[in-house]
């Protein structure tokens, strides 16, 4: 009978935090969405890429919003329970308090997993498939960009214009300008050109032409009769190199690993071409594993509900408080990686807190259930 109590209580949970993670993530995926508009707006992109790397973003959004909708779901599920006296139904088969705040204690370590599961595989892997598919979208979009008779902004440092433009990719009156890294211009000017499409993206195969260099120091024309321009390195509104949170878990975990005694480096660096400092390393590895420990103390703040208020008149001041305390800690869990950095007390209080919270707050609830080990 016990057994199936639980399993009901555990079964309005998970479908209480299903529902509510959903649709909070739909609200957040829908206001970013309008935010990410710029995709078709500015870059030119279709509205399937828009749509694809949109989607692609919502395990980030649903990662983030775990540890909140598990504590919403709790503070509602018994909550409603204790309203609708249905929590009498766990005293009257002789299911002690502290039993049931052991079972919701328990039940926390599947969310942790959860959280845990995301936060290291599942996050980093469709962030960075994200950005590959944009980045292989804005190549293979090149093509379209250019027009005859216009000229086209194809990314922030590039110009093109074309007096006519054929569907096999081949151009005539071709000019060409491109900002370079000295704030000088190079321009090119052809009578004709193919656009040919190699694995490390396009490339401008020009013929009779001029290219010109213009900097501070003056100007310096070249003639040709035949040259590529490379497309490969220009940067067609996406990023080449993956962010941090991209970054695959157990690389990051053997940076920190090789680095463990330079972890707080504020100039080292870790990897080749994807490289990070080590100090950021470090904070990121905080936030994908230790983060989801807070998750066990809200539950326990969550069971408080169940322990009524001595003073029957301030009950709804006292739920108040608990969800107060809640969403403070959630706080505490999103922030707590910024102090890491600090002296060698400050980082191992912060490392430690989870666990120091986790046994405050059960040794609380014991005192305040009357516990005692025959209940265990």
């Amino acid at each position: 009978m016990n057994k199936l109590i639980f399993r009901k209580l555990y079964f309005d949970i998970l479908t209480f935090f299903l529902l509510s993670s959903l649709a909070i993530t739909l609200i957040v995926w829908v206001i970013q969405g309008v935010n990410l508009l710029d995709i078709v707006t500015e870059q030119g992109h279709s509205f399937k890429v828009y749509f694809t790397y949109t989607v692609l973003s919502i395990p980030k959004i649903f990662s983030k919003l775990i540890i909140f909708a598990y504590f919403l779901s709790l503070f509602v599920v018994l909550n409603r329970y204790i309203e609708n006296n249905e929590i009498l139904v766990f005293w009257i088969n002789g299911i002690k308090k502290i039993s049931f705040i052991n079972f919701i204690f328990k039940v926390s370590f599947f969310f942790v997993f959860i959280q845990l599961i995301f936060n290291l595989v599942i996050v980093p892997y469709t962030q960075n498939l994200s950005q590959t598919y944009l980045k292989n979208s804005s190549i293979d979009f090149f093509p379209k960009l250019i027009q005859e008779k216009k000229f086209s902004r194809v990314s922030d440092k590039l110009n093109i214009f074309v007096e006519e433009y054929n569907d096999e990719g081949i151009l005539e009156g071709i000019y060409i300008k491109e900002k370079l890294k000295n704030k000088g211009n190079k321009i090119i000017i052809a009578r004709k050109g193919e656009l040919i499409q190699t694995d490390e993206g396009y490339i401008f195969q020009l013929y009779n032409g001029k290219i010109i260099n213009i900097d501070k120091s003056g100007n310096f024309n070249l003639n040709f009769k035949e040259t590529n321009y490379q497309l490969s390195d220009i940067n067609f509104h996406s990023r080449k190199k993956i962010k941090l949170g991209e970054a695959k878990s157990l690389f990051l975990i053997k940076c920190l690993d090789k680095n463990l005694l330079d972890r707080k480096n504020t100039a080292l660096r870790c990897g080749d071409y994807n490289s990070f400092l080590m100090k950021d390393v470090y904070e990121e590895i905080y936030k994908r594993v230790i983060n989801p420990v807070y998750i066990i103390i809200l539950s326990l703040v969550s069971s408080l509900v169940i322990l009524k208020c001595k003073i029957t008149k301030l009950e709804k001041f006292y739920k108040f408080l608990i969800f107060l305390s809640g969403f403070s800690i959630i706080i505490i869990s999103r922030l707590s990686y910024k102090i890491i950095n600090y002296n060698i007390e400050i980082e191992i209080f912060s490392l430690l807190l989870p666990i120091i919270l986790v046994v405050l707050f059960y040794f609380y609830i014991s005192f305040r259930s009357n516990f005692k080990i025959s209940y265990l």
